[in-house]
Order: C-alpha cells, then sequence, then structure tokens
C-alpha cells in the first residue's frame, strides 16, 4: 500500500486536526515549526505530527502538501513552495476565490500536481465529520481519497476542474457565516428594544435552513420591490441602535436589482438568477 509522506502548511486549529486524521495512512506527517506560535507547537505535538526545522526539509521529505491557512496567506504559501520546486500534489485547501485557485496552479504547475479543495464542516475531532471537496486530475484526487480513507475526514470529488471546489466552499460560507452575523444583527436590534427573547421565540418555531429552499428565490424576487424598503428601515433601525447598518443596506441594494419583477408569478428560479446578474 502507498503510503506516502505528507506535509502540512500550516497545522491551524482545523489543519492539525485534518493532519492528524492522514496519519492514518501516511508514512509521516510533517510540519515547520520556524516561525509558528507556541498554540500551533501544542497542536503539533497533540496530534503526533513530526517537526521540521525549515521548509526546504518539509518539502524535499513530502510527496503531498496540504495547504491550510488563512486566505489571505495562501498565494505567498504556494509562491514559497513553488520557489523550493515542490514536484508532489499539492492540495490547495483555503477558503479562496476560484481564480485565486488557478492562479496558485499557475504557480506550481507543471512541476507539481495541484488539486483544488475545501472543507466544509468543523475540525474532525470529538466526533465531527468534515468534507474534504476536491477538483483535479483524476490520478491525484485518487491518492488523497486514500489518504483519508477510513477516518473522519469525508472525501467528495468534482471533476477535474480547478477552482470547482474553492467556489462549492465560498458558496456555502458566503451564507453560513452572513447568516451568523444577520443573527447577531436581529437578536442585537431586538435587544435594543428588549424584545430580544421574544424574537427568539419567534424563531425557534422554523428550522429549516433557508439555503436548502432555492425555490424560493424566485418569490424573493418577486416581493423585492417591498422587501427592500423594510431592510432599509430595519438598517436605520440598527444604526439607531448603535449597530452596524451596511449589511442590510447592502442587502436592499442587490433586492433593487429585481425592482421590474414586481409580483411577476410567472418568474421562475433561472429568470430570478439572470436577473440578478444583471447590474
Amino acid at each position: 500500500m502507498d503510503q506516502p509522506t505528507v506535509g502540512i502548511l500550516h497545522p491551524g486549529s482545523m489543519g492539525a486536526a485534518v493532519a492528524a486524521c492522514a496519519t492514518t495512512n501516511a508514512a509521516a506527517v510533517l510540519w515547520c515549526e520556524t516561525g509558528r506560535s507556541a498554540a500551533s507547537k501544542e497542536r503539533a505535538a497533540q496530534f503526533g505530527l513530526t517537526s521540521m526545522g525549515t521548509m526546504a526539509e518539509l518539502l524535499d521529505r513530502s510527496d503531498i502538501v496540504i495547504s491550510l491557512c488563512p486566505p489571505a496567506a495562501a498565494e505567498d504559501l504556494a509562491r514559497d513552495v513553488a520557489g523550493h520546486r515542490f514536484a508532489g500534489v499539492y492540495v490547495e485547501a483555503n477558503a479562496i476565490n476560484p481564480e485565486r485557485a488557478q492562479r496558485i496552479a499557475g504557480l506550481l504547475e507543471p512541476g507539481a500536481t495541484v488539486l483544488d479543495g475545501g472543507v466544509v464542516g468543523s475540525p474532525p475531532v470529538a466526533g465531527k465529520t468534515p468534507t474534504l471537496y476536491l477538483s483535479g486530475p483524476a490520478a491525484a484526487t485518487e491518492r488523497i481519497e486514500a489518504l483519508f480513507a477510513g477516518t473522519a475526514v469525508q472525501m467528495a470529488v468534482l471533476g477535474t476542474e480547478i477552482g470547482k471546489a474553492s467556489a462549492l466552499k465560498l458558496a456555502y460560507a458566503s451564507f453560513q457565516k452572513t447568516s451568523r452575523v444577520l443573527v447577531a444583527l436581529a437578536v442585537g436590534m431586538a435587544r435594543a428594544h428588549g424584545v430580544d427573547q421574544e424574537l427568539i421565540e419567534v424563531a425557534s418555531r422554523r428550522t429549516d435552513s433557508y439555503l436548502s429552499e432555492p425555490q424560493y428565490v424566485a418569490k424573493t424576487a418577486a416581493r423585492a420591490w417591498r422587501w427592500g424598503p423594510e431592510l432599509e428601515e430595519a438598517a436605520d433601525a440598527l444604526a439607531a441602535a448603535g449597530l452596524p447598518p451596511e449589511m442590510l443596506r447592502a442587502a436592499a441594494s442587490t433586492l433593487a436589482r429585481w425592482h421590474k419583477d414586481k409580483d411577476d408569478s410567472e418568474l421562475t428560479l433561472t429568470d430570478a438568477l439572470d436577473r440578478l446578474a444583471q447590474p
């Protein structure tokens, strides 16, 4: 059985836990401790990762490198790896946009084989089972599937096109994370008027995610002429409560793109999305 040596860049809470899963089927999982924090060193020790003194040592020994770092650092990190002429499989697993993923592939190829990746879910500890989505060359994705076989990291391959995994990750994150911010704003507004517990009671009657109801987008478009001004009113209420109104004003601006579709009961999801893409 192929037991590759894997390098992880850099082991934060997600990266270290994913790397720990890789130890199941890898000969070794390496990390570079130079310049890393005490917390990173503690995580690496906790998860049984092997320390390398330099990035060059890590890259020289690694067959597979997994990049899991803050998004802003992803491209510079890939450039450093390219400078060392790494020639193995490079898994770009950061939350970056598809265009950046393609640029990174351009930096590393043809010497390395680049896979576009995105992790959806919580770090694989305490029973959590995130999914690593991949897109890229089939032979390389098969190696990563084998690496995480039988571990808490679930695998899903989206095809061979670099950028698909990043697009899925950001599409999901844009909803999931913005929704959490909207919760903070809604509860903050309600609390300013002493009705936060009542708001939570109202919300508790519905537990489904709007993201699972894309067919409702057409209805949203048809009602945008009413909803936009309502959100402007809500933005004013946030501002009066000392809370930031910009997110709701941006949502109102988005709804304005559907202004011409007022009460259009024949509008389809495809129609609504096409209209939204038109400035």
